[in-house]
């Protein structure tokens, strides 16, 4: 079932929407306003969290605060990697929840959190032990990420592949799978954490590892699953039926639903992290799915 949905993914993360076309994320802000208004009148009680952030910035809540986004959400969320891409040690987590719980008026979920093997594996297993001793009992939703490693042909979603080095290539190491579908050392231990440790997901549209996931998940024993559903995909010829197949695969799983990415026909720019020129047609995809699938 869906137990939640979310609008956007990282919007203070250049990798997943451009402020510098909306510079002060007014833009965003009435997007948010519109599709959290949308979503409550398709489904009165079903929370609305807020597009995680990333990096954590009280800052940037504080900012969308007075901007009223966060009038038409129930939940915020923060997203964290201080292994890999965050200026923070890991023992810092529960300061960093405590932040932001300072200045929100809302719950705060962590729907993604994580640690790469790029560098070996043995870090990767240290942290997710160590995180699920820091976060699980502090927060109501935590999302590891990931199941599975990024396909070396699919590119990261990311937008600074030249500036961040080796950086870049820890994105196609975050599952607790490689990519042919062989388990790492960390797997091991993430049944000892769930149903409270939960996980996030994506699929790519018509995605061949979906099956075979759910059966890793339901083998871990998930429960709470953050996949999305993208704005972008659904323009393309056989959306819907890919759109019911994945989302009656995963009718199991108490469900965070991510609407996110731009189609390119929609956008300010033509790319996924773009601004829409029209904000209401955000808010008409978020009605449609959550009419379709939120039942």
């Amino acid at each position: 079932m869906i137990e939640a949905v979310k609008l956007w993914n990282e919007p203070n993360n250049k990798s997943h929407w451009d402020f510098e076309l909306d510079k002060d994320w007014r833009i965003y802000s009435r997007m948010v306003r519109l599709a959290g208004a949308a979503v409550r009148a398709e489904h009165p009680t079903l929370p609305r969290v807020l597009g995680g952030m990333s990096p954590i910035d009280p800052g940037f809540l504080e900012h969308l605060e007075r901007q009223g986004a966060l009038d038409e959400v129930d939940v915020v969320a923060v997203h964290g990697f201080p292994l890999d891409w965050n200026h923070w040690p890991i023992d810092e987590w529960p300061r960093r929840i405590a932040e932001v719980r300072a200045v929100s008026r809302h719950p705060v979920w962590v729907t993604e959190v994580g640690v790469s093997s790029f560098g070996a594996e043995e870090v990767q297993e240290f942290g997710l032990r160590r995180t699920a001793e820091l976060l699980l009992g502090r927060v109501e939703r935590i999302h590891w990420y990931s199941l599975y490693d990024l396909p070396k042909t699919w590119p990261a979603t990311t937008r600074h592949r030249e500036a961040e080095g080796s950086s870049y290539y820890r994105h196609f190491h975050m599952g607790l799978l490689r990519e042919d579908g062989t388990p790492k050392r960390a797997l091991r231990h993430f049944a000892d954490y769930t149903p409270e440790l939960g996980l996030c997901q994506w699929f790519h549209f018509e995605d061949p590892r979906l099956d075979e996931a759910v059966a890793w998940l339901k083998k871990l024993g998930v429960r709470h699953l953050r996949t999305g559903l993208s704005w972008a995909d659904s323009l393309r010829p056989g959306a819907e039926a890919w759109f019911d197949r994945q989302m009656r695969a995963l009718e199991d799983f108490d469900v965070t639903l991510t609407y996110c990415f731009t189609p390119e026909s929609c956008g300010m720019a033509a790319h996924h992290t773009s601004p829409p020129n029209h904000v209401e047609e955000y808010a008409d995809f978020c009605a449609r799915m959550t009419r379709r699938y939120a039942r």
